[in-house]
C-alpha cells in the first residue's frame, strides 16, 4: 500500500515538474510572443520570463531583427527586348508581431513571392541602359513596391538590392564596341581640346615674339642646342624669314615681267595687220579714182610723171636725135 502511494506521488510530481516547464517560456530580447489562449488573441509578450497557463496558451515566437532574403535567379526581358537574368537580395524585419502571426500564414514565403513578382514586373518596363546603369533608382522603386504590398502583413522592407544581371554573349560584345566608340570619341575630344589650348598659348607667344624681333633669333639658337645635343648626323639650320624676303620679292618681279612679256607681243601683232589693210583701202581708193578722169587727163598730161614707161619714151626719143 505505501508502495502504490509512493508511486503516485512521484507520477504526480513529474506530472506536475512537466506541467511547469511547458508554462514557462523565456523569450530573448530580439524576441516577441504572440499569446493565444483557447483561440483567442492575448497581449503581447516581451523578452524575459513569461508563463502561461498549461493547456490553455499557446505562444508564437516572433524575430524582430532584419532578414536577408536572396531573391531567385529571375528571367526577365526588358523593355527594348532584350532578355536578362536578373539576381536580388532584400532586407526586411517584423515591427508588428500580431499581424505578421494573424495577418499572413508565413510572412517569409510571402514576402520572397512578393519579391519575385516584384522584380519581374519593375525591371520589365525598364530598358537595359537604365537597368545597367541606374541601378540605386530601380532598388528604391523595388523597395517601396514590396514594401507597399506587406505593410498590411506588419513586414518592413529596409531595403533591396539588385546583386546581378546577366545578359546574352552577343549582348556583352555589342556594349563593349559601344564602350569602345565612346571612349575613342572623348579622347578625340581632349586632343581637339589641347590643340586649342596650344594654339592659343602659341598665339599669345608670336605676339610675345612679334615685340622683339631678337627674341626669335635666341629661340634659333636654342632650338640649334637642342638638336645638337642628341647624336644626330643631320643638323636644322633655321633661316630667319627676313633674310629670304628680298629674294622672294626679286623672284615675284621677275614672274610679273616675264608674264608681260607674251601680253605686249600679242598687242604688236595685232596692231600691224590693222595698219596694212589701211593701206590696201587707200590704194583702191586711187586705183578708182583715175578711170574717172578720162581721157582727158590722158591728153592733158601725155607724160605722167606717175607713169615710168611714159617719163622713159621721150628720154629714149632726145637720146637717138643727139646720136644722128
Amino acid at each position: 500500500m505505501i508502495t502504490a502511494i509512493i508511486v503516485v506521488i512521484v507520477v504526480l510530481l513529474v506530472v506536475g515538474l512537466s506541467t511547469l516547464a511547458s508554462s514557462v517560456r523565456v523569450l530573448r530580447e530580439y524576441e516577441r510572443g504572440v499569446v493565444f489562449r483557447l483561440g483567442r488573441l492575448m497581449e503581447q509578450r516581451g523578452p524575459g520570463l513569461q508563463l502561461l497557463i498549461p493547456s490553455l496558451d499557446r505562444m508564437v515566437r516572433v524575430s524582430l531583427r532584419t532578414v536577408t532574403l536572396t531573391v531567385p535567379p529571375q528571367e526577365i526581358i526588358t523593355r527594348d527586348n532584350v532578355p536578362a537574368r536578373v539576381t536580388a537580395v532584400a532586407y526586411y524585419r517584423v515591427i508588428d508581431p500580431s499581424k505578421a502571426v494573424t495577418e499572413v500564414e508565413s510572412y517569409q514565403a510571402a514576402t520572397l513571392q512578393i519579391a519575385q513578382t516584384t522584380l519581374r514586373s519593375v525591371l520589365g518596363v525598364a530598358d537595359l541602359d537604365t537597368l545597367l546603369s541606374e541601378r540605386e533608382h530601380l532598388n528604391e522603386s523595388l523597395a517601396k513596391v514590396i514594401d507597399t504590398q506587406t505593410e498590411p502583413w506588419g513586414i518592413k522592407v529596409t531595403m533591396v538590392e539588385i546583386k546581378d544581371v546577366e545578359i546574352p554573349e552577343r549582348m556583352q560584345h555589342a556594349i563593349a564596341r559601344q564602350a569602345e566608340a565612346e571612349r575613342e570619341r572623348r579622347a578625340k575630344i581632349i586632343n581637339a581640346e589641347g590643340e586649342f589650348q596650344a594654339a592659343a598659348k602659341l598665339a599669345e607667344a608670336a605676339d610675345v615674339i612679334g615685340r622683339n624681333p631678337t627674341t626669335l633669333q635666341l629661340r634659333y639658337l636654342q632650338t640649334l642646342r637642342e638638336i645638337g645635343g642628341s647624336q644626330n648626323s643631320t643638323i636644322v639650320f633655321p633661316m630667319p624669314i627676313d633674310l629670304m624676303k628680298p629674294m622672294v620679292e626679286a623672284l615675284g618681279s621677275a614672274a610679273d615681267s616675264v608674264r608681260s612679256q607674251p601680253a605686249t607681243e600679242a598687242a604688236g601683232a595685232g596692231t600691224q595687220p590693222a595698219s596694212v589693210g589701211a593701206g590696201d583701202q587707200a590704194g583702191e581708193l586711187a586705183a578708182g579714182a583715175r578711170p574717172e578722169l578720162g581721157a582727158g587727163a590722158a591728153a592733158a598730161d601725155p607724160a605722167d610723171p606717175a607713169d615710168p614707161a611714159a617719163n622713159g619714151r621721150p628720154a629714149e626719143a632726145g637720146a637717138q636725135a643727139a646720136d644722128e
